[in-house]
């Protein structure tokens, strides 16, 4: 069967050794799996959700007692006092833009303290012209890069001093670029510094390909709010749709009132059918992240024999799903994206070829042949083609279909030798 798949026994039995030597770091992710299963059964449980609970609205959704009991219980998971949890948000971006928009005024200011957001915020804040932008309302923004791969705490301490921010934005995923994600520690750390020179700020998480990979939410470690899509881990491979701001229930007003409008906020928005789906991604999800956090680490001891740069070792700590894959040069990343491709239940016989992507500067390549359009947590490979030629690998809704899609990705690389 593998060979009929286009896996040569060089491949697969290069992937299978490396399998081998992964039980260690396997049952530790088992270990998580149960823990995450646990906290999300109990707020199930705990908020006695029914099947009359997958009923749908349309039109204005007044009343949509699931859309409201599926808050209450992201709530509960997230460790928040409350929770938006919207089909309407189109992604996480889109999710962040608005959280965003609902906190910051004109001659507020924003600092991101993880250096500079990942590409589709550009517009939003303004480091890239657009009339619709945070800049242009009169919104400032500045940002701290991050040093050795952590917080820079000397110059956010002294930049707190000398200025009013309203926002702190920390991007914990690593986005298009090279550097370390952030583990929860790191995130409990500075938020306790930053508290201790300014209780006002508001504290933002941009926790997207984050949720299930630790035991601790970043609101439990003391931010005020988080962001985070429903086609990465929440969504469970299952949601086609969505996304989540949760934390203060302030906050989560004010963006209810942003994604609608003043005065009708959150008590408006029909569910069309989704409900169901949310639930159920919910559900799965511990166990998909699981899967995803499998392969990762089952692709980076490959590929690192293979000889190649990776990031995070297959035996470091990880903060998100994301898998890097240095391959310094644009044939092996086109390459490998296109072996994940091929193993793709979707769109197998496409060819991922670089391409202008809305929202970014560089050509991206990308594989994604998911049941739901741009889902991450399916199991996903793209880059922006540019030095060093990073691939950033993430998902698999089953361990078994991820390290398939290995053996493939691999053997376009033996291929091509």
């Amino acid at each position: 069967m593998y060979n009929e798949f286009g896996i040569s026994n060089k491949a697969k039995e290069l992937v299978l050794k490396a399998e081998e030597n992964l039980k260690e770091e396997f049952k530790k992710i088992d270990e998580l799996c149960d823990i995450n299963s646990l906290k999300v059964l109990n707020a199930f449980n705990k908020n006695n959700i029914s099947e009359a609970h997958f009923g749908s609205t349309t039109g204005y959704g007044y009343d949509d007692m699931g859309r409201d009991a599926i808050e209450r219980v992201f709530a509960c998971v997230l460790g928040a006092e409350d929770a938006l949890v919207r089909s309407q948000f189109i992604s996480g971006s889109h999710a962040l833009c608005v959280a965003l928009f609902a906190y910051l005024r004109p001659g507020d200011l924003m600092l991101s303290i993880t250096g500079t957001p990942y590409d589709t915020l550009h517009e939003v804040i303004g480091i890239k012209e657009n009339k619709s932008s945070l800049k242009s309302f009169g919104v400032k923004y500045d940002e701290i890069e991050l040093k050795d791969n952590d917080f820079d705490y000397d110059k956010i301490k002294e930049y707190l001093k000398n200025n009013k921010v309203k926002l702190i934005e920390i991007q914990r995923s690593k986005g298009y670029s090279k550097r370390k994600s952030i583990v929860i520690e790191k995130v409990e750390k500075v938020i306790k510094e930053i508290i201790n020179i300014d209780k006002d700020v508001i504290i933002m998480i941009d926790n997207c390909y984050c949720e299930f990979v630790e035991d601790k939410t970043p609101l439990e470690v003391g931010a005020d709010i988080i962001v985070g899509s429903l086609i990465k881990n929440l969504g469970g491979g299952i949601a086609p749709n969505g996304a989540y701001i949760a934390g203060k229930k302030e906050l989560v007003d004010l963006a209810g009132e942003r994604l609608t409008l003043p005065g009708e906020g959150r008590e408006v928005g029909p569910t069309l059918g989704i409900n169901k789906s949310i639930l159920q991604g919910l559900f799965m999800a511990p166990s998909v992240v699981a899967s995803s956090l499998k392969t990762a680490v089952l692709t980076s001891r490959v590929l690192g024999e293979l000889g190649y740069e990776v990031e995070p070792k297959y035996n470091e700590k990880r903060a998100d799903i994301v898998q890097n894959i240095i391959f310094g040069n644009e044939d092996d990343l086109v390459s490998y994206c296109g072996g994940i491709q091929s193993a793709s239940p979707i769109d197998s016989s496409s060819k991922p070829l670089p391409w202008d992507m809305p929202g970014y500067d560089d050509k991206v390549v990308m594989a994604s042949g998911s049941f739901t359009q741009g889902s991450s947590i399916e199991l996903s490979c793209d880059g922006p083609v540019r030095e060093p030629y990073i691939a950033y690998q993430q998902g698999s809704l089953t361990y078994s279909y991820g390290k398939i899609a290995v053996m493939k990705a691999v053997q376009s690389l033996i291929n091509k030798k």
